[in-house]
């Protein structure tokens, strides 16, 4: 059995010689499968340091989340800041000042109107002492905050009401706007007088004539009494000959005034002067809509020339929707996220 054992060993290659009987192939695999070998050894350490990289990562990006949340709530609804980086970033996130009737308040647009009516303020009173700004600071916070809330209600009962405003309607109004004052002023003329004064863009100001437009329309649709009351007037005014003073003696709650001389049609009046030149001598109008949205007027010509004309008028005033805000403040229903001065301006 020996003898057998030594012939086998004998005629089997020695480790010399079969590594010299290797193909190149064989070498290369060989070679691959020690590179593989050494290295997993790394592979689990790596793989460890690979999620502790990523897990570092998205415990920092939550942390600089939370801390830019708290720092915006803070400018906010604390410090109340009021500057342009603020303002851009609430055109874009969702953010609230209040709350009227169950219907949010965009921060931006209480901002918009805070904003535009302290720019001029400021650039008037640029030497004025820090007291007399801070109090109108206070004084304009306080009055863009509730016209804010008094828009975003307008904009609920439109939504429930079916009331619109088109592009159209808002060019008109833009186009009226820009002969304001008896002066016709190119487009950026205006538009200039708009930054510079008041740090306004044309949509920002876009933005008010919607509001403008869109609450007259909402206060003639409410107003059932101020609809009742203008056909009482045009009957009476049918009946006695179009005197315009008696009529504004029957009904002392209407506004009557009178120019006493002639007026451009460009005069802001609400469209009166347009239409009382539209009209003859002694007509007297219809129902007339005021182009600020607050009531209906009858006009009534007095004197044409060319330099412009001459008017008596009455105003029946639109009230329902005033009524209304006054009832949701009253009832707690308007709740707001910031604290404000209360001022007696």
């Amino acid at each position: 059995m020996g003898k057998i054992t030594k012939k086998i060993k004998s005629k089997l290659p020695g480790a010399a010689e079969r590594e010299a009987r290797k193909t190149e192939k064989e070498k290369l695999e060989e070679r691959r499968e020690e590179v593989l070998s050494r290295g997993k050894k790394f592979k689990y350490p790596m793989q460890f340091a690979k999620h502790t990289v990523i897990l570092a990562t998205v415990v920092i990006s939550v942390l600089a989340l939370a801390g830019a949340g708290v720092l915006g709530w803070a400018m906010l609804y604390k410090r109340q800041d009021t500057g342009d980086v603020i303002y851009r970033l609430t055109k874009i996130l969702p953010v609230s000042v209040a709350k009227i009737d169950g219907e949010k308040v965009k921060y931006s647009d209480y901002l918009m109107i805070y904003r535009t009516s302290m720019t001029p303020v400021i650039e008037q009173n640029a030497t004025g002492s820090t007291d007399d700004i801070e109090g109108m600071q206070n004084y304009y916070k306080r009055q863009a905050l509730t016209e804010a809330e008094n828009y975003t209600y307008a904009m609920k009962i439109a939504r429930e009401q079916d009331v619109t405003v088109s592009e159209e309607e808002i060019d008109t109004m833009f186009a009226q706007h820009l002969k304001a004052g008896g002066t016709e002023r190119s487009k950026e003329s205006f538009l200039k007088v708009l930054q510079d004064n008041f740090g306004m863009s044309e949509k920002e100001y876009r933005r008010l004539l919607y509001f403008s437009i869109l609450t007259a329309k909402v206060d003639e649709k409410l107003d059932d009494n101020a609809r009742k009351t203008a056909n009482e007037v045009a009957q009476k005014l049918s009946e006695n000959g179009g005197d315009l003073q008696k009529i504004a003696e029957e009904y002392p709650d209407l506004a009557y005034e009178e120019t006493g001389g002639l007026i451009s049609t460009m005069n802001v009046d609400g469209g009166r002067a347009v239409k009382a030149y539209a009209q003859e001598v002694g007509q007297v109008s219809g129902r007339l809509l005021s182009s600020n949205g607050d009531g209906y007027y009858f006009v009534k010509t007095v004197e044409k020339g060319d330099q412009g004309v001459s008017y008596q008028s009455i105003k029946i005033e639109f009230t329902e929707l005033d009524k209304r805000l006054k009832n949701l403040r009253e009832e707690g229903l308007v709740e707001e996220y910031i604290e404000l001065e209360e001022t007696s301006n």
